[in-house]
This record gives structure tokens, C-alpha cells and sequence, in this order.
């Protein structure tokens, strides 16, 4: 079994779902300690009734609003039923058909029993599965006592979408041993050829190195590590899971959030959070950091170090908890805290025994990384500016205080074009291929650097249509454009790319299809509804559901099918199987009428674009750089539509050297080409290209 491990930042930790992110999803990790259960800040507040009444206001709240209109009869219920399994047990190994079978009371009215407040089905096959994965982890501690033949000629399935629940317990330990042992193989292999690379280049491990554990070893303390997070998660957190999978039941972005998702939602989305500025996983059952924010408190300090690990925690009022064998989600909420605070780390270093104290003080840490960023490129003496947008992000809290300094994407975008012009900048690509959406007021606000005062969105709820156009009058900048997109660029990158190729002012390039993903997203707080219908004051965490659909300002939405480019570049998402086409649940595509009297920026758009097309496919023809990365392209292609794999040590080693030859031969085209200062990314670098060519097209 694939299991990914959370690197968890302070910033956002967990697998968490931007509401308007498309292509992230939760992952669960699950694991077996029979230590009990450590509290955190919030573990003690909830009672029966609490529950009741958030899986009820949760329910109630879904079917009353989501965009979708369906009823809670017994499909939807059926939907919420299979997606808890299938949250708990993506890859279908842990519950048998008997075990699913054993809860059919529920299939057809786990629905109404949420809307009524009963929430126990949660917890009752929950249980089944921390009590079955107690069962895998002493199979794989007794399974990695004994000798394993490598010599059999067997296979495994690998593709998971395609896998079927075990038929009874037999089948299911078959199916765990097939997995352990792949896992075994895969290290093994890995450290076979590590070591005949270090035995080419003649290395040697260097004195006083650290001893390396044992394949064996980093299954066991994989196993560890997800027993851990499995074993310590909160009651609302597993309620959470299940009202998550009652929100995606209603529509494939519908999501619940517990309270510290909901609450690492708000850092993502302004980029910013109060603490110590580091990124932490979990490791041997410690707290470890992995990387320090610059400019944070942590790295300012110059006592905390990468590898460092933390053991405890001491608040200002003296409390202090171990977090020893503590799931990192919990961790970070006992070092999150307000500015200005002090927080003492107990730490172990990474080459020493003693533990030191050290002592904190939180403030402010800026999310750079997430950030817009400039640079300049040259292409035969035109100068490009290229803008790399992760995301829409802006800060709410700020601008709901009128702060006009609050982190926001259209800002930091503004203040790069200002010193594109004062370097000359004659054309500009923005790059949207990772780009997942994010603050729809901001894909407005954008927009109008560029179209000022034109029509952006249209808008239709169940009751009403509008359309979204930026007010200012302001322009930013009035220059060739191209918008380099993916099948990764989803929600409010499709917004802003929709309206200005809409409006023939910019040229959109990139994959077949952008993600496809055109619809509206609210955000309710389940905390202020807590607190006027009961109350009280209890972190609920929050629901985020489809409350509209967008269109582009011509008709058509974007829903399902995305935004096709002008020109078509070849690239490795275009090969992923990714977008809305592939999501549960997802609504249809849709058109309306076009707004009236669209804007029209540039009439000869369309003849400029196959001129550059045509100028693209020759030059891509020619590049030994691109071609190279075309090959690549066709090897990734190979893999991911391969099925099973053998557990045959000898089969997969010859495997590995005939994808060894094959990347080899791709290496050499690269090293054979002249275009050495435009080698790594030709997507980009194309996109420039056809940017530089744009800003003379019509005028030669």
C-alpha cells in the first residue's frame, strides 16, 4: 500500500481542501497505538449534544442551500455511505465486503440520521478500522520477522481506482502480503542501486554518519508514525470525516472542515498566521522540523535548527505538554498563539542527547512562498515579464477593515507590472499551470489590471444572475499578454483566463483543457451559527458548499470542461488524468446568453494567433530541449498506465535498467542540444517565446 506522510507546515497542516482549490484532496492516514490518547486544546468541550447538534445544523444547512437542489432521499445517502468507506479506505484494504455489508441499516438513512442529529455510524466503523489496521501493523511486524522469496514470479494491482474490497479476511491478508512486500522490494531495490551508483562514482560513507535504518525498519516506523495520527484523532475530527463525506455526496467541492482545518483555511487564504514559522512532520514519534520560514521567529531565534526535534511545549501560564508519539495536526495548535506571546520548546538537536530549553516569541509570519513573484526574461532583444501566481489569495479580515496594505494577489500583481514598466517590459506571460483558484473578489479585482471596467462573470444562483465587472478605472497594463494555463489551473484562474480570452485580450496557452471546476463557493462558519441558535461558544469548524455557477462573460461556463487554449503546448499535466471530468459527483456543464455588448480588446486577436501557433509548432519542431521533454512525456505515460507490477526482484530490477536506458537516452538529447541557457522548464519557456513573438506580431 502507497502511504503518503504529512509535512505539515504551520501554516497548513494535514491535507487541507482550499475551498476553492480544486485539486487537492484529503488524505487520511491511518494507524494503531495503544497508548491513550493525549489531549489538546479543544478535545475536552465536546459533549453528545455538541455532536448532535453539528452533524444536524451540517446536514440541515446542506440541503437547504447547495446549489445542486438534490433531496436527501436514499441515493444521496447511499453516495454519504460508500465515500465514508472510501475516505477511511481509499485503496479498498481494510474492510472486507462483509465488514461494509455488516452496516447495510445505514446505507439508505445515514442522510436523515445526520439531519436528525445521529452521528454514531461515524465512530462504529471507525472503530472497525483502527481495530483492523491494529491487525495489519502486527501482520507486517511478523510478516518482516521471516525471510521473504524475492525469487517468486507473482504480481500486484497498483491502480487503485480499479480495486475491489476483499471478498473475506483471507483475501484481504493476501492482499496485505502482496503490499508488504512490494514495499519491502521497493526499498529494497533502492538501496541496491544507491549502492551501486556510490560503488561507480567510488564513494564511501563519510566518518561518524549516522546508521541508516533498515528497510525493514522504515516500514515499521512508517507503520508507527500513521499509528500515531490514527490513534490520537479527536472525536470531532472523525465526525468530521464523515460529515465531509456527506458535504462531497451533494457536489464534488463540497466539503466539512474541522475546526483546525477551518482554521488553517484562513492562513492559506491570507498567507499569513501567528506562530514560529517552521514546517513540521513527524518522525520516530517525535515532532521534527523540516524547514524554518525566512524571516520567521524560529529562524530569527538562531537556536531552533532543520532535524531539531521537539519534545514539549511550555505555554506563558506554565502549562506544558508532551508531544512525544502526537500527531502533528494536534502539535501545532499548543505552538500556534497569539502575537507577542512567548512559547518554550523543550528540543532535542539532531547530533546531540541533551535536550535544550528555548524560548520563542510568536509573531506574525508572512507565507511567502505562496506569493506572486516577477522576473525578466530577454528573447531576441524583446523583454518578457513573467508572473508566477500560485494562487488568489487575499486577506480577508484586512480588507473587511478597509486595510488597502492587507496581503492580496491583484496587489502584489500590480506592484510587479509597475516594475516591469520601469525595466521596459514590452510583454508580459502569466503562469496559472498550478494556479488551483482562490478569492473570487480578487479574480475580479485582477482582471481589471489589465480589461478595466469590462464584464469579468456572470453569476446565476438559484434565484438571480449578475455579473461581476471591476470597478476601477485604473489600468495596469495595456500590453501583449498570454496566459499560460494547465489542467491544474482551476475555479478562479479559469475566471480571470475566461474573461480576457473572452474579451481577445490575452492569448491563452497551455494544456488541451484547463481543470474545469465552475462553481461558486460559500464558506459558513458553523461557529456563529452555533452560537446564535444555542448559545454557546464551541469551535464547530466550518462547511463550504456550490451556492452558484459562473459563466464566462460570452455564455459558457467552464463546468466540467474547462477553458481550451489558442495555442496546444505539450506538457505532463496534459497526460494526468485530472480535472472536474474525473470527480464524484461533479454538476454538468452549462450555457447561458452572453452578456451584452462584450468588449473586444484586440479585433485582429485571431489572425495573430495562427500566426503564432504556426511560429510555436516549428519552433518546438526544432528544439532539441522540447523534444527531449516530449520523450519524457511519453515514458510518463508508460508508467502511469501500467496496472500491476511484479514482485519479482529480479524482473523489476531489469525494469528499473531498461527506464534507467530510456531516461538516459533522454538525458543525451538533452546534452546534445546548443540551447543549454533555455534547458529546464520549455513549457515556460515557450510560453515566452510566443510572448516575445506576440509583441511584434501585426507590426513586421
Amino acid at each position: 500500500m502507497s502511504t503518503r506522510f504529512p509535512v505539515i507546515s504551520l501554516a497548513i497542516f494535514c491535507a487541507i481542501v482550499c475551498c476553492f482549490s480544486c485539486v487537492q484532496k484529503k488524505v487520511v492516514e491511518v494507524a494503531v497505538n495503544d497508548k491513550p490518547a493525549l489531549k489538546s486544546p479543544i478535545a475536552d468541550k465536546y459533549k453528545h449534544s455538541d455532536f448532535r447538534r453539528i452533524a444536524s445544523t451540517t446536514a440541515k444547512l446542506l440541503d437547504r442551500n447547495h446549489y445542486s437542489g438534490v433531496e436527501m432521499d436514499k441515493k444521496l445517502s447511499n453516495r454519504i455511505f460508500d465515500l465514508y468507506f472510501d475516505t477511511l479506505d481509499p485503496m479498498k484494504c481494510f474492510f472486507t465486503v462483509a465488514d461494509v455489508e455488516s452496516f447495510a441499516v445505514y446505507r439508505d438513512n445515514i442522510g436523515r440520521m445526520l439531519q436528525y442529529g445521529e452521528y454514531q455510524f461515524a465512530f462504529k466503523v471507525y472503530e472497525i478500522y483502527r481495530q483492523r489496521y491494529a491487525q495489519y501493523r502486527k501482520f507486517t511486524e511478523d510478516m518482516l520477522a521471516k525471510k521473504i522469496d524475492f525469487s517468486v514470479d507473482e504480481e500486484m494491482f497498483i491502480n487503485g481506482d480499479e480495486a475491489k474490497r476483499p471478498a473475506d479476511e483471507n483475501a484481504m491478508r493476501e492482499l496485505w502480503r502482496k503490499q508488504i512486500k512490494n514495499e519491502l522490494l521497493t526499498f529494497r531495490l533502492s538501496e541496491r542501486i544507491e549502492k551501486e551508483e556510490a560503488a561507480k562514482l567510488k564513494k564511501t560513507p563519510e566518518k561518524g554518519s549516522v546508521a541508516r535504518k533498515t528497510p525493514e525498519q522504515r516500514i515499521l516506523q512508517r507503520r508507527r508514525d500513521i499509528g500515531n495520527a490514527i490513534e490520537k484523532r479527536e472525536r470531532v475530527d472523525i465526525l468530521g470525516l464523515l460529515l465531509d463525506s456527506m458535504a462531497r455526496a451533494y457536489g464534488a467541492h463540497s466539503d466539512y472542515q474541522a475546526p483546525k482545518l477551518s482554521e488553517d483555511f484562513e492562513i492559506n487564504m491570507s498567507l499569513s498566521l501567528s506562530g514560529i514559522g517552521a514546517t513540521l512532520t513527524s518522525e520516530d514519534g517525535y515532532i521534527k522540523i523540516v524547514e524554518l520560514v525566512p524571516g520567521g521567529p524560529a529562524e530569527q531565534s538562531g537556536k531552533l535548527k532543520v532535524n531539531d526535534r521537539i519534545v514539549s511545549v511550555t505555554q506563558e501560564n506554565g502549562e506544558t505538554t508532551d508531544l512525544v508519539d502526537m500527531p502533528v495536526s494536534q502539535a501545532v495548535q499548543f505552538i500556534r498563539g497569539e502575537k507577542g506571546t512567548k512559547v518554550t520548546l523543550e528540543v532535542l538537536p539532531e547530533n546531540s542527547g541533551a535536550a535544550q530549553k528555548i524560548v520563542i516569541v510568536r509573531d506574525k509570519v508572512n507565507l511567502t512562498a505562496g506569493a506572486a513573484k516577477g522576473t525578466v526574461r530577454e528573447v531576441d532583444k524583446v523583454k518578457v515579464g513573467v508572473i508566477t501566481l500560485p494562487s488568489f489569495y487575499m486577506d480577508f479580515d484586512a480588507a473587511m477593515r478597509g486595510d488597502v496594505n492587507g496581503r492580496r494577489a491583484s496587489r502584489d500583481v500590480q506592484l510587479i507590472l509597475e516594475d516591469f514598466r520601469k525595466q521596459g517590459v514590452e510583454s508580459v506571460v502569466i503562469d496559472l499551470r498550478g494556479n488551483g483558484g482562490g478569492s473570487l473578489p480578487d479574480a475580479v479585482t485582477l482582471s481589471g489590471l489589465f480589461m478595466p471596467g469590462g464584464p469579468v462573470v456572470q453569476v446565476r444562483s438559484k434565484n438571480s444572475l449578475s455579473v461581476e465587472r471591476d470597478p476601477s478605472e485604473g489600468l495596469s497594463w495595456n500590453g501583449p499578454l498570454v496566459i499560460l494555463t494547465s489542467k491544474l489551473s482551476a475555479s478562479a484562474a479559469e475566471i480571470f483566463t475566461g474573461a480576457l480570452a473572452d474579451a481577445k485580450r490575452a492569448v491563452v496557452v497551455g494544456d488541451s483543457r484547463t481543470f474545469g471546476k465552475g462553481t461558486v463557493l460559500r464558506v459558513e462558519s458553523l461557529d456563529r451559527r452555533y452560537s446564535s441558535w444555542f448559545g454557546e461558544k464551541l469551535p464547530s469548524g466550518s462547511v463550504t458548499f456550490e451556492i452558484a455557477m459562473f459563466f464566462r462573460p460570452g455564455g459558457s461556463s467552464v463546468q466540467q470542461l474547462g477553458i481550451v487554449p489558442d495555442i496546444k503546448l505539450p506538457s505532463l499535466t496534459e497526460d494526468m488524468k485530472v480535472g472536474e471530468i474525473f470527480l464524484n459527483n461533479h454538476l454538468p456543464w452549462d450555457s447561458i446568453s452572453p452578456v451584452k455588448e462584450l468588449p473586444v480588446w484586440d479585433g485582429k486577436l485571431d489572425e495573430k494567433i495562427a500566426v503564432l501557433k504556426k511560429k510555436s509548432a516549428e519552433r518546438i519542431a526544432k528544439n532539441a530541449n522540447y523534444q527531449a521533454y516530449i520523450q519524457q512525456i511519453e515514458q510518463y505515460r508508460a508508467i502511469r498506465e501500467r496496472k500491476k507490477v511484479s514482485l519479482n526482484e529480479n524482473t523489476r530490477y531489469a525494469q528499473y535498467l531498461k527506464e534507467k536506458e530510456e531516461a538516459a537516452e533522454t538525458e543525451r538529447l538533452f546534452a546534445r542540444s546548443e540551447d543549454k541557457k533555455n534547458s529546464g522548464d520549455v513549457v515556460l519557456n515557450e510560453a515566452v517565446n510566443i510572448a516575445a513573438d506576440l509583441s511584434v506580431c501585426g507590426n513586421e
